[in-house]
């Protein structure tokens, strides 16, 4: 590794953890969650974010937003949502008696799709395209979305009634599947006191966060953390763990290879986080349950038995053995 390559490790490291710690600030009690998904934008992928309403998915998204100076847009998945109203449509104009295209609020740079799960697989299904090629179709022309781009879906893990779950090959789109859990009695008395206090709403506002970072900040620690080190040892270590999961007991559906794409990206925004050069096991296995939990499908009887899939992907970790240092 060249000294320049070194150098800018560790400028994106330090505006990385400045990153994190100001949108800490109002997503009080959430770091692992935030740091996961400031690891995913570095990786170029997109978040399925699960957790019961009122745990700030919204305001997380708001506030990396403002603090890398993007555009965010949200739209409420409903049953009778269209697809047109997720990516736009041609729409008449009479004044200069010609088609015109309205952009739908998926050109943006960071997209909350709130609880998509919600909407039919034919609106779900609009996302598929520009999730993967940051590209929109709108009648027969096509148009990129602006750089850095992200998709930030959510899902009620509880609530199941009326809702469509996702089709595998969208769920395979996200690079992670985030679990955002309660927050400690700490942090809960401290977002009672932000909230209750000089406050006539109950809403956390994010006027107060400060910018420290920029779009093409993003994009420069997406180009160096690409050019990361990674050992062949520690890319067979990733392959090992996918191919694991596809001849796992109580596993019925294995990983795609797409899984041990995002193992690898993952794996290398975690070592720009962590001011390394190079990959290690470690950020390999840190990152490999958000990575494979919404790609393995587990058999009725393990269901039935209490087993969660992670509880089976710890036991794959536990099965495949990490080279050496």
């Amino acid at each position: 590794m060249n000294e320049d390559l070194d150098h800018q490790i560790q400028d994106r490291m330090r505006n990385l953890q400045e990153l994190m710690d100001t949108v800490s600030q109002v997503v009080i009690g959430q770091y692992p969650v935030i740091r996961q998904v400031v690891q995913c934008l570095i990786a170029n992928g997109h978040v399925l974010l699960e957790g019961v309403p009122g745990l700030g998915k919204t305001l997380l998204v708001r506030a990396l937003a403002k603090s890398i100076q993007c555009d965010t847009s949200r739209i409420q998945f409903t049953p009778d949502l269209m697809p047109s109203d997720v990516t736009g449509h041609a729409q008449y104009n009479l004044k200069e008696e010609r088609f015109i295209i309205r952009k739908g609020p998926v050109f943006t740079n960071l997209l909350l799709a709130d609880e998509i799960n919600r909407a039919p697989a034919k609106t779900q299904s609009a996302l598929l395209e520009v999730m993967q090629e940051r590209r929109v179709t709108i009648e027969g022309e096509s148009f990129a979305v602006a750089a850095p781009y992200m998709v930030l879906a959510t899902q009620n893990p509880i609530e199941y009634e009326g809702t469509y779950p996702l089709p595998e090959a969208q769920l395979d789109r996200f690079m992670v599947n985030v679990f955002i859990n309660y927050p400690t009695m700490e942090d809960e008395a401290k977002i009672l006191d932000q909230v209750t206090t000089n406050r006539p709403v109950d809403e956390l506002s994010v006027t107060d966060v400060k910018a420290v970072a920029s779009a093409a900040d993003i994009s420069q620690a997406q180009a160096v953390a690409s050019q990361i080190e990674l050992d062949e040892a520690v890319r067979d270590y990733a392959v090992e763990i996918v191919r694991a999961t596809r001849s796992f007991p109580g596993i019925v559906q294995g990983a795609s290879p797409r899984a041990g794409i995002a193992l690898v990206r993952m794996g290398r925004a975690s070592a720009l986080v962590n001011n390394r050069n190079y990959v290690t096991p470690d950020d390999i296995r840190e990152i490999a349950l958000p990575v494979l939990r919404h790609r393995i499908a587990l058999s009725p009887e393990y269901q039935i038995e209490g087993q969660t899939t992670d509880n089976i992907l710890e036991q794959v970790l536990e099965k495949v053995e990490a080279p050496r240092e």
